[in-house]
């Protein structure tokens, strides 16, 4: 106990001394690091370099990418798009397997249900949400008017511009922003490598460092059947980055938690991570046992067990790092330092003050509920979530717009209509495969007697349900979903389909839950976050970025190879590497090559660059990102970060400490295409265009 102390008095110290000195951060384009950038790399990029920069970098689902020429072309990872590449596949044609090339724009495939937006404008209406919320009686009347404020913000911009248009919580809900984004619907695949070149090494590679992977791919927006029209894109670096290089990396991270209270991060340490880990773990389980049928069956669960590998992979490291006691003194440190600034000033204290008591106190409720509420979902297979979809929107649409749950508002139902109506393949023996083990492990969890598992079952055996819901459901055909979304809401109450039922018997609870922590935690985290987010401003001004939350953010940084241990790590992989490392473990899976490096290896310059490592402040979203030098040329693409890196969810990991970001080298990138791949239109395209940058 008494070293736990002594290392916390000297996080504060260091906290005191320096709070902000690191190049961490994950900023907003309305508050970009320039004071940083100019102080530290005399770095002072232009409106204009930031504004092409910004329109320069579409979002995808989940993940992120850049414009690189002005006639819709679109890089980004491998594993990003690899969900447009597996539904395109077929038993027959497996382009995961063989990869895939469009030498001319006719053979580029439209992908069935893809979209990426960019973010055109944006416009603080904090002022605006706030002021509603503060004629509530209490946190739940507060968040009602909130939440109806939100929707008719959103209502209005979606009606009178006709954009994608979201409000989005910065800092807690110390700040709203209105983004307006263009959408493309009309996506195609122009090139992506083989599985093996962009995964070489597997999952035992993953979040580590040296790395030898292709991970990239390219996609092409298109508008009204031809390739759209994108005249803010980034030039394509030839030579790509050098050592001790600054970067810039602009992208679409999904979600830190560094705002957090402690009484937050200790609930994610103690319950909700262990809970996560036990979904996660069980719905790959399903896959697993699935693809062990045969080939045609691996395929089909290859995508899902590797997303599932991934994410499994970071939280333990996420875990880890809220297990290490000096990384978690940090926070408490923080928080420490906070609240002692704020005691020095009376008045700051009693507006303030009580917030982190009540999160507090909220969070003693959780334990109690946080088994139901991981647990009692049907959501959690493509047909189980599309039968929930459509029997919860009749039930919203019922209601004023601005009484909805959010996601199926007016100004995000075209989105939530794409995502239920998507004609992409369904595989009916992976959902009965993936549900049975899911509910068999419900039913272990929650037990018999439970409200959820009642509805689901009533006496039933687990197999029999499941297999009646997915073997007699119609709900593989669009036409019909789109029948149930469109028809009268008797339709869906009326309807036989036994997956129809399930959801109906189920969503009772699932509201039921939802209400329950809508009311005793979001509420409550909603109104104390907006305090504690105040009270930062009041103590610290606006000089640290908000948490992620897969909206357009700015990083940077130096390329920096790092000590380990005794030894050092290069910057760099080369070709050299890859084949090294193929030849080292016999070729033999994950480390085998795909035929085309192995028929083309005496072609390759083998001292090209192939993957490299930064100091950018990134996580998962960011994938596909491009980093970018001075000029705004891509200099690479940002794929993963190494181990070190991996609890940066809830801090950033000093550069000091091995903490990196890795990225696909943008020769290595040409390298492949002109001498694997052969992909010399596309190479010609990432060449030919020029862009003239200005900064400061």
């Amino acid at each position: 106990m008494k070293k736990i102390s002594a290392l916390l008095l000297l996080v504060c110290f260091l906290i005191a001394a320096s709070v902000f000195r690191a190049d961490d951060g994950m900023w907003t384009f309305d508050n970009p690091p320039l004071k940083q950038w100019k102080e530290r790399y005399n770095f002072e990029p232009s409106k204009e370099w930031l504004d092409r920069l910004r329109l320069a970098s579409p979002k995808l689902p989940g993940a992120s990418g850049a414009f690189v020429s002005p006639n819709g072309l679109i890089a980004t990872n491998h594993h990003v798009a690899s969900s447009i590449i597996a539904k395109l596949s077929t038993k027959e044609r497996d382009l995961m397997k063989t990869g895939f090339y469009a030498k001319t724009q006719a053979e580029e495939l439209k992908a069935q249900d893809a979209e990426i937006s960019v973010l055109v404008s944006y416009e603080n209406v904090t002022e605006r949400i706030h002021n509603a919320a503060k004629t509530g009686a209490n946190d739940a009347d507060a968040a009602a008017k909130r939440t109806a404020e939100i929707a008719t913000v959103e209502k209005d911009c979606v009606q009178s511009t006709g954009l994608k248009c979201d409000v989005v919580s910065l800092y807690s809900g110390g700040e709203y922003w209105l983004y307006r984004f263009k959408r493309y619907t009309d996506i195609r695949l122009v090139m992506a490598p083989e599985e093996q070149a962009a995964f070489f090494g597997g999952d035992y590679d993953n979040f580590t460092y040296p790395r030898h992977d292709l991970d990239f791919t390219f996609l092409r927006a298109y508008e009204n059947g031809q390739p759209a029209k994108t005249p803010n894109y980034l030039k394509w670096s030839e030579t790509g980055p050098k050592d001790g290089e600054f970067i810039v990396v602009s992208g679409y991270p999904g979600s830190t938690a560094r705002l957090l209270t402690v009484a937050q991060l200790t609930y994610q340490r103690d319950l909700g991570n262990p809970a996560q880990k036990k979904i996660w773990e069980t719905l790959r389980r399903g896959l697993e046992n699935y693809s062990k049928l045969g080939p045609e069956q691996l395929r089909q669960a290859s995508p899902g067990m590797r997303s599932f590998a991934n994410s499994l992979k970071r939280l333990a490291g996420q875990q880890e790092g809220l297990l290490n006691p000096r990384q978690f003194a940090k926070k408490e440190a923080e928080e420490k330092d906070l609240r002692t600034k704020l005691a020095e000033k009376p008045e700051l204290e009693k507006q303030y003050g009580p917030a982190w008591t009540g999160i507090a106190k909220a969070y003693e409720q959780m334990p109690a509920m946080s088994g139901r509420l991981s647990f009692s979902v049907l959501a959690v297979s493509r047909l189980g979530t599309i039968a929930s979809q459509i029997v919860t929107w009749h039930i919203e649409k019922a209601k004023l717009n601005e009484k909805r749950y959010p996601e199926y508002t007016d100004a995000r139902l075209e989105a939530l209509k794409r995502s239920t109506l998507s004609p992409a393949p369904i595989y009916s023996e992976m959902e009965e495969a993936q549900l049975i083990v899911w509910f068999e492990e419900v039913r272990k969890t929650l037990s018999n007697d439970d409200p959820f598992v009642k509805a689901a079952f009533g006496d039933a055996e687990t197999a029999e349900v499941v297999r009646k819901a997915v073997r007699e459901t119609k709900l593989t055909d669009p036409a019909i979903r789109q029948a149930l979304l469109d028809g009268p809401a008797s339709a869906v109450a009326e309807s036989t389909d036994p997956m129809i039922g399930f959801a109906r018997r189920v969503e009772p609870v699932v509201r039921e839950l939802r209400d329950w922590h809508e009311k005793s935690i979001k509420n409550v985290e909603a109104a104390s976050g907006t305090k504690i987010a105040e009270a930062r401003f009041a103590v610290y001004g606006k000089t640290m970025p908000p948490d992620a939350n897969s909206n357009l953010r700015i990083s940077y940084g130096i390329v920096k190879g790092y000590d380990e241990d005794t030894t050092l790590v290069p910057y760099r992989t080369t070709f050299f590497g890859l084949y090294d490392r193929a030849l080292s473990f016999g070729e033999k899976p994950p480390f085998d090559l795909p035929q085309s490096l192995k028929d083309r290896r005496d072609k390759l310059d083998l001292a090209t660059p192939l993957n490299f490592v930064y100091t950018a402040d990134t996580i998962g979203g960011n994938s596909g990102s491009p980093v970018i030098n001075r000029k705004g040329e891509v200099v690479g693409l940002n794929f993963d970060s190494n181990i070190q890196k991996l609890s940066n969810r809830y801090w950033y990991i000093e550069e000091a400490e091995g903490s990196r970001a890795v990225g696909v080298h943008s020769a290595g990138i040409l390298e492949a295409l002109r001498k694997v791949y052969e992909a010399n239109g596309l190479v010609n395209e990432l060449l030919s265009y020029k862009t003239d940058f200005i900064v400061n």
